[in-house]
């Protein structure tokens, strides 16, 4: 019980330290928004604004979860 206590707890420090604004509502607004317009091939120029060129240039075959890192960049920092 101890363990996974401190496991959640060192996880959220974590997420807490790499995005600050992860725990205000009008950042996940953000998010939603460009998760929203991704769908309709829409990207807003802050997300686009977020992407270093060396992953543009880096191919076609883009995992999720460096997807998720650019929007959660954009919205959370």
């Amino acid at each position: 019980m101890r363990f996974s206590l401190f496991l959640l707890f060192g996880i959220f420090i974590g997420l807490y330290l790499s995005w600050p604004g992860l725990v205000m509502p009008e950042n996940w607004k953000c998010f939603n928004k460009i998760i929203s317009k991704s769908a309709d091939d829409k990207i807003s120029l802050k997300a686009a604004l977020e992407i270093s060129p060396s992953y543009l240039l880096k191919g076609k075959n883009k995992k999720t979860t460096s997807k998720i890192r650019i929007v959660a960049d954009a919205c959370f920092r």
